[in-house]
């Protein structure tokens, strides 16, 4: 099985991060500038920006077995191969989020 690369993930939320205020309870719904007061917005931004790169590869592959008629079997287990590693990164994506309000909402009960 081929290694998936989170180091994106982890750049990116260390990027935001680094000049972000640690406050995990601020939030800037209606920001449209990108910036994130929040590391937890941080991390959710990177998941989203790693699935839409996944998204963008199951689609270039579905492209091509579809409009060219390109449907050898190889070319279909690529294919399937990168649904299920999009599910997987779905699925990791959700614990991570979850996992971490759980423990900002612990914390939150706390102070």
């Amino acid at each position: 099985m081929s290694n998936v690369n989170n180091d994106g993930v982890l750049s990116y939320i260390g990027a935001v991060g680094a000049g972000s205020t640690m406050n995990s309870g601020s939030s800037r719904s209606g920001s449209s500038s990108g910036s994130s007061n929040s590391w937890f917005e941080a991390m959710s931004r990177a998941w989203g920006s790693r699935l839409d790169a996944q998204a963008s590869r199951i689609t270039e592959l579905s492209d091509a077995i579809g409009s060219s008629g390109n449907d050898q079997p190889s070319n279909m287990v690529a294919l399937t191969a990168e649904s299920l590693r999009m599910q997987f990164l779905s699925q990791n994506a959700a614990t991570s989020q979850n996992s971490v309000a759980q423990a900002l909402e612990s914390l939150s009960k706390r102070q």
